[in-house]
């Protein structure tokens, strides 16, 4: 078993049937929606579920888990979502899969959070890894300039030879700082620049972590 495979699986260990439940996206995200799929036709298992991305939502409903939206529900259980990297305070880069604004919220609105991951995530200092933000189309060409005046290269996504578009329309901007010192201040920074909507540093919302290694076990940490 892959070590992203077995930290999402580890995860899942963590939830109940019952719950209400956050699903992250991603491809270790990936497997942890697979367990769940198995829990609810082996086992039986009553939850309901708010998914992170129309991938994720359309992978759960294809395993018979119940999708809702936020008009229906106060609050989710626990989330199960990926990272990019995260560090020993478990602050983290999300947004590789271009889902960062709708993780976010979701994340949010959780009494937990559960982080999975396999070990190349874990990291010293958060940076090396492009940081994700997601701006609207208005005046993207100056808020653009602002993001790079705080010290990256910054470069628009694209798919193919158009820009990539996340789910909700907007257009991300990968921003490679090499090193973030200081991620809430950058975290700050970033989200006050008008046409920002919201960048992929999540800041003290992490509850759990689940390390997948590559000797086949798993190393579990709590904030």
């Amino acid at each position: 078993m892959n070590p992203k495979q077995l930290a999402a699986e580890k995860a899942v260990s963590f939830l109940d049937s019952g719950m209400t439940i956050g699903l992250g996206t991603g491809s270790t995200a990936y497997w942890a929606i697979e367990k769940i799929g198995l829990k609810v036709k082996e086992e039986s298992w009553k939850i309901r579920a708010i998914a992170t991305s129309i991938r994720s939502e359309e992978q759960a409903r294809g395993l018979g888990i119940p999708i809702l939206d936020f008009s229906s529900i106060k609050s989710i259980d626990v989330t199960i979502d990926g990272a990019d990297e995260v560090d020993a305070d478990l602050q983290l880069i999300k947004g590789g899969g271009g889902a960062l604004l709708r993780e976010k919220i979701v994340a949010t609105n959780s009494k937990q959070m559960i982080v999975v991951a396999d070990e190349s995530k874990w990291v010293n200092v958060l940076g090396k890894f492009p940081l994700p933000v997601e701006v609207v189309h208005f005046g993207w060409e100056r808020t653009f300039e602002k993001l790079q005046l705080l010290g990256c290269d910054a470069k628009r996504r694209m798919n193919g030879t158009e820009p990539y578009l996340t789910d909700n329309g907007n257009y991300i901007v990968d921003c490679a700082f090499e090193e973030i010192k200081d991620p809430p201040g950058l975290h700050e920074s970033v989200n006050a620049i008008t046409g920002v909507v919201d960048n992929g540093l999540f800041i003290r919302i992490a509850t759990k972590l689940v390390l997948g290694l590559n000797n086949g076990e798993t190393r579990v940490i709590s904030r």
